[in-house]
């Protein structure tokens, strides 16, 4: 399919085929796929638990207030936030970036990239995504509502925007398993409604860890598609400047 055909394929399905299992192998693809969505300053702080085992998945249908899109759904993909594991990425991210300068950058210039690098991740990261009970977060606030007075700055940095931040990137995470998920002829469907608490117990996860998306998974039946699919007028979305 191309990416059109992707597109008017994928559906929030509410009704699986219990007849035709999913090969797991091919699901775990399209998350490996998912690795290319783009994250703020490639942090890639998210998780996806991929849920097979038959017990567990009815634990987390119940979890999912019994809807039939869970209880029906051959697999399942929990998507969560990571966002206490920023330290921990960014040397990572720091150590491969050093690595690239090393082996393809110009004499001159290794230097003052990795200055670069070493400011960027090495300071700016661990200002921004620390926290501590929110008064990081008004700190920081504070501190750029000063400087903006005078220059331009990003000011979402209170702990709620960088926690809206992350799960963001994590959207665009979900978005893109979807959208592969739609090219290999699978089908998902995205829930909202789920109680949190217990999906988080089901799974064992951290505490600092935020459930940013379940998706069901499998292949659809007739009446798993309610009906044809409605979108407000393109007009009204569209804005040229």
């Amino acid at each position: 399919m191309n990416l059109q055909e992707i597109l008017n394929h994928r559906r929030a399905v509410r009704h699986y085929d219990p007849a035709q299992p999913l090969d797991a192998g091919k699901v775990k693809e399209c998350i490996e796929m998912a690795t290319l969505a783009p994250t703020s300053s490639n942090m890639q702080l998210w998780e996806a638990y991929h849920v097979v085992d038959k017990a567990t998945l009815n634990k987390l249908a119940e979890a999912c207030l019994g809807q039939r899109s869970a209880t029906s759904a051959q697999q399942m993909v929990v998507f969560v936030t990571r966002q206490d594991r920023y330290n921990s990425h960014r040397k990572q991210i720091m150590k491969a970036s050093f690595d690239e300068i090393e082996r393809n950058s110009p004499e001159e210039r290794k230097a003052p990239r990795r200055k670069l690098v070493e400011t960027y991740y090495g300071k700016l990261m661990p200002f921004q995504y620390s926290r501590f009970f929110g008064l990081l977060g008004l700190f920081r606030k504070l501190l750029v509502q000063g400087i903006g007075m005078f220059r331009p700055i990003l000011r979402q940095v209170s702990e709620q925007d960088v926690r809206v931040v992350v799960n963001k990137s994590c959207g665009l995470v979900v978005q893109t398993f979807m959208l592969a998920m739609a090219e290999k002829g699978y089908d998902t469907c995205p829930l909202e409604g789920f109680d949190s608490w217990r999906v988080k117990k089901i799974l064992n996860l951290p505490y600092h860890t935020e459930i940013n998306m379940i998706i069901t998974c499998g292949m659809r039946l007739p009446d798993g598609v309610h009906g044809p699919r409605y979108r407000l007028p393109f007009e009204e979305m569209y804005k040229r400047v």
